[in-house]
This record gives C-alpha cells, structure tokens and sequence, in this order.
C-alpha cells in the first residue's frame, strides 16, 4: 500500500528538485560560457593570422596587385622573377644547355635562348660590375618607397628618417601634391610613381599607360602626370607595367620624354625581359634598376633579411637599390632600428639622383686623370 508523504516529507521532496533544476541550470550556464570562450578565442587567433597590410591595402587603394607580386597570369609562368642564387642556377644551367647543343647539334631553339638571356638579365646587377674604373667608396643603399599618394599618415614616419630616401608618388590622386610638399619640406626626393599595364589584367590606377593607346595618348597621359605636381619630379619609375616595361614601343616614347624631361628612370623590374636598359642606352636616358623588394614579407625578420641581401650586393657593386611600400606597417620602424648599425658597418645611404651625381664626377675625374 502507498506511503503518503507529509507536508515535512513534501517540502524536502521539492527542495531537492530546485537543487537539481539549479545544478542544471549552472551546468547548462557553464556550457554556454565555455563555447562562448571557444569561440572568442578562435576568432582571435583567426584575426592575428591575417595580414593587417592586406587588409589595409585593400581597404584604402584600389590600385590592386602592388609591384613585389608577380602581375602574370597563367600561361606566362616561364616569366616568374628569379631570386638572386636560382637566378645565378638557372643562367648556368640554360647557359650550359646552350653550349651543348652548338656542341651536338642544333636542336636548342631560341625560345632557349631567351629564357637564358632572362635568367642573366635578372641577376646582372647582382654580379660584380666589369670593366668599371675602380672607385674606393663606401657601399651604398638606396631606399625608394612606392604607392605614396594615399595617405599623409602612412607617409610621416618615412619622412622622419635621419637619411636620404626616395620617395615614389602616384599621380593625380587626392593626397598626391600633400604628399610631395611634405617630401620637399623633409628635404627628401621624389619621382613620378607612373601606373602601367600589366599583363595579368590587374588594374593599375587612374592615369595609366596602356599598350592600346596610340603614340600620342602615352605621350600626354605621362606628360600631364608629371606636370600633375606643385613641382617637377627628379625621376620616374613603373606602378605595375610587366606589360609595357616588355613593350618597346610604349616604353621608347615614355623613356624619351624622361629624357627630354631632365629625369632619370627606375625599372622597378615586376618582369624580366623588360626593354628599359637597351632603351635608356640608346636614347641616352639616365637609369637603374631595382635589386630588392623590401617587404615581399612584411614582418621584421623579412625586412631584415631583404636589406642583408642588399647590403650583400651594394658591396659588389658599390650600390643597391631596394623598394619598399609606404603602407608596409613594419618598414619604417624597422629602417630607423637598424640605421646606426648601418652607418657603424660602414654603408651610405643616398637618393638616386646623388648617387648618380656622384658617378658623374667620379667619371669625369677619371676621364680627366686621363688627359
């Protein structure tokens, strides 16, 4: 027969049940926090792994690919840009491949042929210059920052640098003049930053030469971007343009009016086989080429490793030229950190005007101590 609870029985009977219902329901409380925590912590560790100058870069220019990625669609693989020591491997190699099919037989084509002549082209400058009077100089670096145009922020921790820095502006944009009074007013220099075709499809900007226009329309796009300034730029050098730095056409008519212009001209190299070099030589246009990308990688043991390659090349060659991006968040700070040691190990750093003046003299005197 049932046993009938009594009303002492009842309410411990229903105080036990409110002590489960509230374990449960911290239990189920303690669930939720702890997938909260999950969560949070996954979205963090997402957010660290992204790469902030992408997404600022995106953000804020609509330029799209910048200069150290290669602008080339699939198909044009063979045109990838050759890092100094494979670089060296791969002019050996086609080199070698050469010689043995004028040993052998004629089966080597010229396809070959230029793929060699790339892979040296790109390495050229990071090989001891021959036939140059020997100069006894210190090494020198010289820094070219790209892109400036976007923002006056971006651009004034450069601008504090203790040394000579080339500045890069983009044309016609809404802080491109803010930009260079304040290069001016830092005692810097700056070059026409000039947006160029490239061959994958990435759009290059506003005020770009294209390969479509006519002799004419490449002639007054350039022409008005360089008088787009409060003041004239001392040099050029590509935004871009792995397809119109190849074209010798377009780039005999832009190289032309530098010269007319009293400018020099930088190939940024974003391609090998550009037609700069011919070019400037025979129009008689003052030039250099770039040897580094500073930031491919933007973190500071990246930075650090790109300018030891520098460093490594201006003392084979008496200079080097490396690029690097004002939006690059890392650059600045890591360049004012290593400038003391710089100086201590005995580097210079110079703009490419003055470093082009002081071969200017060095040449002139020795053409004099010949006389």
């Amino acid at each position: 027969m049932p046993t009938r609870l009594d009303e002492g029985d009842c309410s411990i009977y229903h105080g036990l049940v409110r002590k489960q219902h509230a374990r449960g329901g911290l239990s189920y409380a303690l669930v939720l926090a702890s997938a909260a925590l999950v969560v949070f912590a996954a979205f963090a560790v997402i957010n660290s792994c992204t790469p902030k100058d992408s997404a600022q870069k995106s953000e804020k220019s609509p330029y799209g690919t910048p200069e150290y990625v290669i602008e080339l669609p699939p198909g044009y693989e063979d045109l990838k840009v050759i890092s100094t020591n494979e670089g060296e491997t791969n002019a050996k190699a086609l080199s070698g491949a050469a010689s043995a099919g004028e040993a052998g037989s004629s089966s080597v084509g010229s396809s070959s042929e230029e793929e060699a002549t790339d892979a040296t082209r790109l390495v050229r400058l990071q090989e001891p210059k021959k036939g140059a009077p020997e100069v006894k100089r210190q090494p020198t670096l010289i820094i070219v920052i790209d892109d400036v145009g976007y923002s006056i922020d971006e651009l004034k921790p450069f601008l504090s640098l203790p040394f000579p820095i080339t500045f890069a502006v983009l044309p016609q944009l809404v802080h491109s003049n803010d930009s260079v009074l304040a290069i001016r007013d830092a005692g810097k220099e700056f070059i026409l930053h000039q947006p160029m075709e490239a061959l994958g499809g990435n759009d290059p900007g506003p005020h770009a030469v294209y390969l479509s226009m006519d002799d004419t329309a490449i002639e007054r796009t350039v022409a008005e971007n360089i008088d787009s300034f409060p003041f004239p730029p001392v040099g050029m050098n590509n935004h871009m343009g792995s397809a119109v730095t190849r074209d010798a056409r377009a780039m005999g008519l832009i190289l032309k009016l530098v010269k007319e212009r009293g400018m020099y001209y930088l190939d940024s190299l974003t391609a090998p086989g550009t037609v700069t070099v011919q070019l400037c030589e025979e129009l008689g246009t003052s030039y250099m080429e770039r040897n580094v990308f500073l930031d491919n990688n933007t973190d500071r043991e990246a930075i650090i490793a790109a300018i030891d390659e520098g460093k490594r090349i201006a003392r084979m060659n008496s200079a080097a030229v490396m690029i690097g991006h004002v939006w690059s968040s890392n650059l600045a700070a890591t360049l004012m950190e290593i400038y003391p040691e710089l100086v201590a190990e005995g580097y210079s750093l110079s703009t490419i005007s003055a470093y082009m003046q002081m071969q200017a003299e060095e040449t002139s005197g020795h053409a004099d101590s010949r006389n």
